[in-house]
């Protein structure tokens, strides 16, 4: 099974946000880039199909499929690893998260899975809802 990252989306409100964002980004660099300081020393286990799960004010809310991770050096010459993403936002049922620095693997046991096309719709406040009331 594929190893999974998790890292906080400072700055992103909700999901639009994030896909506006992201939209943006786009427009000026084609590839979905991602840079952290810690290179993952489990790359070929992530490269094995696991994705990015970003946590959104709190909640995990949306996940991105990791396509590459390599390394480059920054302005003072240290290296920073660089997360290549799909472009596609893959949204998650909500799970809870504590803030954290950096990023975090996430066993695919942990990892909230995808809602399916009728749940896309609902405010992810009522999914957690829905999951705390035990009915998702």
């Amino acid at each position: 099974m594929p190893l999974h990252l998790i890292k906080m989306a400072v700055g992103i409100d909700d999901l639009e946000h994030l896909r506006r964002f992201r939209a943006q980004r786009r427009e000026t660099q084609p590839l979905c880039l991602v840079r952290t300081r810690n290179t993952p020393r489990r790359a070929a286990e992530i490269l094995a199909g696991g994705s990015l799960y970003w946590v959104i004010r709190g909640q995990v809310l949306v996940r991105q499929r990791v396509l590459g991770i390599t390394s480059e050096p920054d302005a003072g010459g240290r290296l920073l690893c660089i997360l290549d993403l799909e472009h596609e936002l893959v949204p998650t049922l909500p799970q809870p998260r504590r803030p954290f620095q950096g990023w975090r693997y996430l066993e695919p046991a942990d990892a909230p899975p995808d809602h399916g096309e009728g749940a896309a719709e609902m405010p992810w406040e009522m999914l957690r809802e829905l999951k705390e009331l035990g009915l998702l």
